[in-house]
């Protein structure tokens, strides 16, 4: 008997129409993000390894588009199957202004197993490390 609840297999392509929103927020596609977001794609899309559109977009120095992330209600501290999260993302790429707006919209710098404060403490950070005590 099967189950009337289970979700049919995704096809071919609508595995590569979710693949490409993954890359509109490694690429910077601001616009093009915020729409199909706003046509209802899940502001917290995640891919296999658990990272979210915010983490690609973070780490990728992206702010419009964290930004945007923000305002349509992501998860500002969802971390991906390594235990980071869009936070020690910005704090790895040395990107003050992105690790502000994410602490100032509540990104925790001590969640998860590679958080944003032992990546300032693993790659000798202090200008960073100071930012983020602001916030502490």
């Amino acid at each position: 008997m099967t189950d009337p609840n289970a979700s049919a297999p995704l096809s071919d392509e609508e595995l590569a129409y979710l693949h490409s929103i993954f890359d509109l927020a490694r690429e910077g596609s601001t616009e093009k993000l915020m729409a199909v977001i706003d046509q209802g794609v899940p502001a917290d899309l995640t891919d296999s390894k658990g990272d979210t559109l915010m983490i690609l977009a973070a780490y990728n120095g992206h702010h419009q588009i964290v930004a945007g992330l923000l305002e349509r209600g992501a998860d500002v501290n969802r971390l991906n199957d390594k235990g980071q999260g869009a936070l020690t993302c910005a704090v790895f790429r040395k990107n003050e202004a992105l690790t502000r707006l994410l602490l100032e919209n509540g990104a925790d710098p001590q969640l998860g197993a590679q958080n944003a404060i032992a990546v300032t403490e693993m790659f000798d950070l202090p200008e960073l490390k100071s930012v983020i005590s602001e916030y502490l």
